[in-house]
């Protein structure tokens, strides 16, 4: 369990976004990855962005805050244009290679979240891909009521969309800005 003062530590002076200070209180009463595969909030000492570039311009913009997948893939804030950490673009890496804008902001991350699989990260891209076998995990449907009720925020069928959005708002940009460092 991660206490919210070990939480905001990953934030740098900003404030942890609402969302996702709810996010860990339901998350400490459900479970990690219990409510989307391999997803789960955490305190991130920067170690792994330290693995794409240990320049303080590079570390200074990124705050890494979610597991998101079970191979070592995470979730960071991009601080670039907004006014609050809720609003910044949400970027994967990828355990073997690839980063990429995956959501315009805290919010749309969460509603992806609902498709409740890991992303499949390349150097290419970012999928979320559902099998034919599929199985929620155990808390899903209490996350998808949670999140409706909670934040007034619908749940996905298709994640494809709200990723496009995103890259299509902030993959230039982003693009540009990780090439100085990596």
């Amino acid at each position: 369990m991660t206490s919210l003062a070990e939480f905001s530590t990953n934030f740098t002076g900003a404030a942890v976004p609402d969302e996702l200070v709810k996010l860990l209180a339901f998350q400490d009463e459900h479970g990690f990855e219990s409510y989307s595969e391999c997803f789960g909030l955490l305190a991130d000492d920067k170690g792994g962005l330290r693995s794409w570039s240990s320049d303080a311009g590079f570390l200074d913009q990124l705050m890494p805050f979610a597991q998101a997948t079970g191979g070592g893939s995470f979730y960071a804030l991009w601080a670039h244009g907004a006014a609050t950490a809720s609003e910044l673009p949400v970027v994967v890496f990828g355990d073997e290679g690839g980063v990429h804008v995956i959501a315009e902001n805290v919010g749309q991350l969460l509603r992806l979240l609902t498709f409740d699989v890991e992303p499949m990260v390349d150097h290419d891209g970012v999928t979320y891909y559902k099998a034919k076998d599929f199985e929620p995990r155990e808390s899903a449907g209490e996350y998808r009521r949670w999140l409706a009720t909670e934040l007034g925020l619908q749940p996905v069928d298709d994640p494809a969309p709200l990723v496009a959005a995103a890259q299509q708002r902030h993959k230039a940009a982003f693009d540009a800005w990780m090439a100085q460092f990596v």
